[in-house]
């Protein structure tokens, strides 16, 4: 990374969206973005296509979702700089992104310079919470209860999420390069796991851990 520029790749399924972040880090002195993605799959292919100092990922999009756009990308690059920004605020979603290896997570409701600051902590290689998260933080590291979904592997997690937004098997196995067979272990291996005897169980669970909107 240079010292006085800091390359971003803004990735978000809304054109909008990133048109007014992409402003916003524009306009602030040494932060340039030069590169957008609107999925996963695109993300993956442009993070290592430009290099970027930081890549600022959304969660929620069609096709590849952010967590495992961004677990794919550390598996390849464990020096990658993510931060993400999503309307998700809750400790599920917050740690398994810090487990990942991701470096920011902040809201979509945060204040413009909640995002400059982040991008700059991770763009040196910091961890970076935004305020709005920290009570979310502060139950997952304290709670008896734990996360019920701690035992599912990222993997699973991210079928389990495509499971509950009423994907096929077959769509899931084309979404992430996996074989029919395999998407229908991991949804038996989940199954078994959550105590769910079908998808709605699963599609209920996500909306009552605020994972997806009802």
């Amino acid at each position: 990374m240079s010292k006085d520029n800091i390359s971003v790749l803004l990735v978000d399924d809304h054109e909008v969206v990133r048109a007014g972040y992409s402003r916003l880090l524009e306009a602030t002195q040494g932060i340039s973005v030069i590169a957008e993605a609107e999925d996963g799959e695109t993300a993956y292919s442009a993070y290592f296509e430009h290099q970027p100092d930081v890549l600022v990922m959304d969660l929620s999009m069609p096709g590849m979702g952010g967590l495992e756009a961004s677990r794919r990308i550390l598996a390849r690059d464990k020096q990658a700089r993510i931060l993400v920004f999503s309307v998700y605020e809750n400790e599920v979603f917050l740690m398994r992104a810090l487990d990942l290896g991701v470096l920011g997570y902040i809201s979509k409701r945060s204040a413009s310079q909640v995002m400059i600051e982040a991008v700059r902590q991770v763009a040196g290689g910091n961890v970076y919470v935004g305020q709005e998260l920290m009570p979310h933080l502060i139950k997952a590291r304290t709670s008896d209860d734990g996360d019920p979904l701690a035992e599912l592997s990222p993997r699973e997690f991210e079928v389990f999420m495509l499971l509950a937004d009423s994907k096929s098997v077959n769509d899931i196995a084309e979404l992430l390069n996996l074989s029919p067979k395999t998407v229908g272990h991991h949804t038996t291996s989940i199954k078994a796991k959550l105590g769910m005897s079908d998808v709605a169980g699963l599609t209920r669970m996500a909306i009552r851990l605020g994972l997806m909107a009802p």
